[in-house]
């Protein structure tokens, strides 16, 4: 089990390497992580709800992946509110019930997925959320050393050395653990290192003094193109100077599945801009407006914030308007809201000729489409609403999950622009000169080379420490 000290401090990347370096010794391994609070989600072959991030995990351990890796996923809806999904589908009840009240309707769903998952598999690699320092919320733990102590785990605590502090970090996690818990932890990993290991001079030995815990890897900084947990801050970090295309990204609040744009954002002469607040989109070549977890919320943004009329003065200029989901929603005429689900009916921006009532059953499936333009296209749903288009929006994608009115389009598939054809055509027809690769392809191949960098260059000393025992 991976542990932090913070947030971000590097575990899924770890465990993602874990999971494959393992996986290509022919080892049966599976990932799992109890809980995790994200708008990032994927729907597994049989149509359940998990974190992107144990979905990429379960490709790396090249297997199908299940609800039973992250049974429990909080969706973030607001200020103080989240969607509980368990086991892969929406639970009212449980999302209704108070945050302290819930360790007890959830525990036994994260114990008996935890034992399935070490049953069927010769080794589980599990991640903690947040740090386990949190003695606030240990009476609640559901997550992080109560699971580690039913798994009888071996945990490796992650500190990212590149914020500063990483030994203060580790130091202090550990001191705030109980006896029992401090009993679990193997060794201290120090990620994201940059620069000459001798700086770090005789720091693992104070630590070793201090806790009777090794360090047993200093994993290096490793550029790679994996998802991000948090992928509009990688994409900010991105230079829009030398790009072909220059594609505005709607970073709204409640805004989902931002990890579905890194075909669009690692290729070569495409720069992807995330616009958080009004500014003139003028310079742009094409707007998205990707999915949200609250569509009406989002759309009060871009309507007070006043992007919502810079889209609308884009849209009249004939630049490419491109929504996704929640984004097509806020596209059409209306938004119907009977149920009261979001914050009730709304006028939508008028730029697609569809209309919306949001449902309280939620559809979450892998798709298959046809094109209208070209062939098959590969994605899925996850969304609450029902779509119906008039006479001036055409279907762009078959069985009602895309429409095109001129120069804006609203789709319901998500990882569309992971369609290699269907890429080319969307950046060709802005501008682009490249040529679009397979991004399935592409991903297989990054999740080996940083396999085998953390490997070779971070966790030799566990490896060693697993093959003694």
């Amino acid at each position: 089990m991976l542990m932090g000290c913070t947030s971000d401090a590097g575990k899924s990347f770890l465990c993602t390497a874990l999971c494959r370096h393992f996986a290509n010794q022919g080892i049966r391994v599976a990932p799992f992580k109890a809980q995790n609070m994200s708008n990032n989600a994927a729907v597994t072959p049989d149509g359940l709800e998990i974190g992107r991030a144990q979905y990429v995990q379960a490709l790396a351990a090249r297997i199908a992946p299940e609800a039973r890796m992250q049974p429990v996923l909080l969706k973030p809806q607001g200020d103080t509110q989240s969607q509980v999904i368990v086991l892969g589908r929406y639970d009212p009840i449980i999302t209704a019930t108070p945050w302290l009240a819930r360790k007890p309707l959830l525990w036994d769903v994260v114990r008996d997925s935890l034992h399935s998952l070490l049953r069927d598999f010769e080794l589980v690699i599990i991640e903690g959320a947040g740090s386990p320092a949190e003695v606030n919320l240990r009476h609640s733990d559901i997550v992080n050393m109560r699971v580690a102590l039913e798994a009888n785990a071996d945990v490796y605590l992650v500190a990212d050395i590149d914020r500063g502090g990483a030994f203060a970090h580790l130091l202090g996690t550990f001191l705030c653990l109980e006896p029992n818990e401090q009993a679990r932890i193997k060794g201290f990993v120090l990620n994201k290192f940059r620069g000459d290991p001798a700086l770090l001079g005789n720091g693992m030995d104070w630590l070793r003094e201090k806790t009777g815990v090794p360090t047993v890897a200093i994993v290096p900084m490793i550029p790679h193109t994996l998802p991000e947990e948090d992928n509009i801050a990688a994409m900010g970090r991105r230079t829009a100077s030398n790009a072909q295309v220059k594609i505005a990204l709607l970073a709204y609040p409640y805004a989902s599945n931002f990890d579905e744009f890194d075909p669009l954002l690692h290729e070569e002469g495409v720069a992807l801009v995330p616009v958080r607040e009004r500014e003139p989109l003028d310079d742009y070549d094409a707007i998205i407006l990707p999915g949200s977890k609250n569509t009406a919320a989002s759309l009060k943004h871009l309507l007070r914030t006043g992007l919502a009329a810079e889209v609308t003065r884009a849209a009249r200029r004939g630049t490419m308007i491109y929504g996704i989901c929640g984004g097509m929603q806020m596209l059409g005429i209306t938004l119907r809201d009977p149920h009261h689900l979001e914050d009730g009916d709304m006028a939508g921006l008028g730029l697609l000729d569809v209309t919306t009532e949001l449902m309280p059953h939620k559809i979450t499936q892998q798709r298959t489409a046809r094109w209208l333009q070209g062939g098959d296209v590969t994605g899925y749903e996850i969304h609450h609403g029902f779509t119906i288009a008039g006479s001036r929006a055409h279907p762009h994608l078959s069985d009602n999950l895309g429409w095109q009115q001129d120069n804006i389009i609203g789709v319901y598939l998500h990882d569309i622009f992971k369609n290699t054809t269907y890429r080319q055509w969307w950046l060709s027809s802005l501008g682009w000169r490249g040529q679009t690769r397979d991004w399935a392809a592409q991903m297989d191949a990054e999740l080996d080379r940083i396999a085998r960098e953390v490997m070779a260059r971070g966790w030799q000393g566990v490896l060693r420490q697993k093959a003694q025992a």
